[in-house]
């Protein structure tokens, strides 16, 4: 399909940013200006990166090991950096996303229980987005959680209304809830002036402190490297800017790059301030906070009012925006493993459901958010693996495949995540 083509079915807002992203390519814009047409979709994955899970694995990680695991914010991010390239490449390179590929390469059975696998993880990732948002609903503003959610699923349904009139008003609105999340915890690290020594000591030597920390490392692993935004980004870049030959492609992939660096940096900055807040505020000062309740009423007890309001205002951005997303993900799995579409706001609908179930049984917010993301990082390899695979097979990828550096380097984040999840396992099982 050319690009021509493809505009023809473009809404005209989205017309006028594929030229201009055509005038890119050819040369016609220059300085800033040619990277502008190609920053967005990268935010929009970059929501599920700090997510009201990333809330709960790292403050309960700062409040209970300082600086400890600040290490594996770092890791985590650089991981997603790698990953999140290679989705939006395979996208630039075939016109396909991950589900796609995988329905025609892959054993019908394969095809199905990677589908059942990721409509788990698709749950699992609903769950922590609705409880996040009610959090921050019932923090503000008293609301019970249970209606409290139900707002939040109005909200994610307002959200994918801007994704009906084009891709560029819901890349605004996604990315100005994700400013808000920035905001709200640049003033959080400034109010708990963090010691730098012991910063920089969590940032670079990697250290764990038993069975307590490797889950929450795990959950930080899982709620920062997160599987449905594997699929969603090559998703979105698969007919945003169709490129018209190799060498177009390729530079398509390094504008892309760019905005993969900024939302990345974003996200990993807001994980990083997460935990800073918390090991700055919390850590040492009585017993660890176990819940964001406890987050919100210490921080209001030891920082003030403003810090407190933050901070839900974060949370309630947080579970806004990465609602969408996860509906979204959702859609292209279904459509892309089964090759079934069902309505976007059905679609909603039917993933809202056990999230709300879980909020209405009343089991504790915090530790199903935590929980949640250890079974996102168990999803990992299923939406990795297949990634990796496709990325190295240089019939699909052209000139965009993987080198082998950079295979041999994702097989190792692929083998350390299903060998942590592993031994995490064994250890919960057996108590060992």
């Amino acid at each position: 399909m050319s690009t021509t083509d493809l505009n023809d079915d473009l809404l005209p807002g989205e017309g006028a940013t594929v030229r201009a992203a055509q005038a890119a390519l050819d040369g016609r814009r220059r300085g800033l200006k040619r990277f502008l047409p190609f920053i967005g979709p990268a935010f929009i994955a970059a929501v599920a990166y700090i997510d009201p899970g990333n809330f709960a694995t790292n403050i309960q990680a700062g409040s209970s090991y300082g600086y400890t695991l600040l290490w594996v914010v770092l890791i985590s991010n650089i991981m997603a950096v790698l990953i999140q390239s290679m989705s939006a490449k395979l996208g630039i390179a075939t016109g396909r996303n991950v589900p796609e590929i995988s329905r025609e390469r892959f054993a019908r059975p394969v095809t199905l229980g990677l589908w059942l696998q990721a409509e788990f993880i698709a749950i699992a990732t609903d769950l922590a987005e609705f409880i996040g948002g009610a959090l921050g609903l019932h923090l503000l503003f008293g609301i019970a959680l249970f209606p409290a959610a139900l707002i939040t699923g109005v909200f994610s349904f307002a959200l994918l209304e801007l994704q009906r009139r084009g891709f560029r008003p819901l890349e605004a609105g996604i990315t100005a809830l994700v400013g808000v999340v920035v905001v709200s915890f640049a003033y959080e690290v400034w109010i708990a002036r963090p010691d730098g020594t012991e910063l920089l000591t969590g940032l670079f030597v990697p250290t764990l402190s038993g069975t307590g920390s490797l889950l929450l490392a795990t959950g930080i692993l899982g709620a920062t490297v997160m599987p449905h935004v594997i699929y969603l980004h090559s998703a979105l870049m698969q007919r945003r800017v169709v490129g018209r030959s190799e060498a177009e492609r390729r530079r398509i992939f390094r504008f892309e790059f760019v905005d993969i660096l900024i939302a990345m940096g974003v996200a990993g900055l807001v994980n990083g301030a997460m935990l800073v807040m918390a090991a700055g505020l919390f850590h040492g000062g009585g017993a660890p906070i176990s819940t964001l309740e406890g987050a919100y009423d210490r921080l209001h007890d030891h920082a003030g009012t403003v810090a407190a309001v933050l901070f839900g205002v974060g949370l309630l951005a947080s579970g806004f925006s990465s609602s969408s997303v996860g509906t979204m993900s959702g859609q292209i799995v279904m459509q892309g493993y089964l090759d079934r579409k069902i309505p976007l706001y059905l679609r909603r609908l039917i993933t809202m459901a056990p999230a709300l179930a879980i909020i209405a049984l009343g089991v504790d917010p915090t530790t199903a958010l935590v929980m949640s993301q250890v079974v996102l990082s168990f999803g990992i390899p299923f939406a990795l693996i297949p990634l990796l695979m496709f990325c190295s097979n240089r019939e699909l990828m052209g000139s965009l495949v993987n080198r082998r550096a950079t295979t041999l380097i994702v097989w190792t984040v692929a083998v350390a995540i299903i060998g942590l999840n592993a031994f995490l396992l064994y250890r919960t099982i057996f108590g060992l």
